[in-house]
């Protein structure tokens, strides 16, 4: 049987690309489980200073398999696709969803749990909850709205509209956009740019964003002053060769 994601690496990085192309990569129990045990194995994996999150095929997901919920999922415990994500949210290491074609519901709920999304031109999302008489519990209440703001979170979920890759940008679900033909070139340009600068950084920032996110602004700079892990081992390297130049 095919894996239903794959993990390939290079150097310094990983891509994990949703496998089921023949399917639009929609979201089984099956797919969710080979996901969970990447980000496990990734999570202490000292190679890998960046992880870039895929969709075989025509596109990224089109999200959750409507077949499977028909038939009831044999999920092995209540919320744990939504804890799936969250491990994958707390990875010490960036995470970028590259996103073309359909990206819907499910799907979207996996992609708002990278750090950010960069969208192909082909890229389209929605939330349709709504249109099949369902409520999300993968996170879609909770990044959504902290992605776009309450009111355009309660638009989209409200009417399950489809928007582009430049609506996604202008409301601030995607960072930005590229053409299909240069968005595997963007990608790499974009992780290589990561991966030069400090695992020990990446790590320690993601932890703070996610620790102060939302809080009010004095609690915040206090926790950055009292909670910052400091010096990274590699600092002395990085400046020495800096003034090398």
């Amino acid at each position: 049987m095919a894996e239903l994601v794959l993990r390939e690496d290079k150097d310094g990085w990983t891509v994990l690309t949703l496998n089921r192309p023949e399917k639009l990569n929609s979201l089984t129990v099956s797919l969710f489980k080979e996901l969970r045990q990447h980000i496990i194995d990734l999570r202490d994996d000292d190679a890998v200073h960046c992880v870039v999150l895929r969709g075989a095929g025509k596109c990224f997901s089109a999200g959750h398999d409507l077949g499977d919920i028909a038939e009831g999922e044999d999920v092995p415990s209540a919320g744990w696709h939504s804890e799936t994500l969250r491990l994958m949210e707390k990875l010490p290491k960036p995470v970028i969803a590259a996103v073309h074609g359909h990206c819907y519901t499910g799907a979207l709920e996996v992609a708002l749990a990278a750090d950010f999304i960069v969208a192909a031109d082909t890229a389209r999302f929605g939330d349709t909850h709504a249109k099949w008489a369902l409520t999300p519990v993968w996170g879609m209440s909770q990044r959504l709205p902290r992605r776009v703001g309450i009111a355009t979170a309660k638009r989209l979920m409200f009417t399950a509209d489809m928007i582009d890759a430049d609506e996604a940008v202008r409301i601030g679900l995607a960072e930005y956009a590229v053409s299909l033909d240069q968005f595997d070139a963007e990608i790499e340009g974009l992780v290589a740019r990561i991966i030069a600068n400090s695992p020990f950084s990446h790590a320690a920032n993601k932890q703070l964003l996610e620790a102060t996110d939302m809080r009010p602004m004095d609690a915040g700079l206090q926790w950055e002053v009292m909670e910052t892990a400091g010096i990274g081992p590699d600092m002395a390297e990085r400046i020495a060769a800096f003034t090398k130049k």
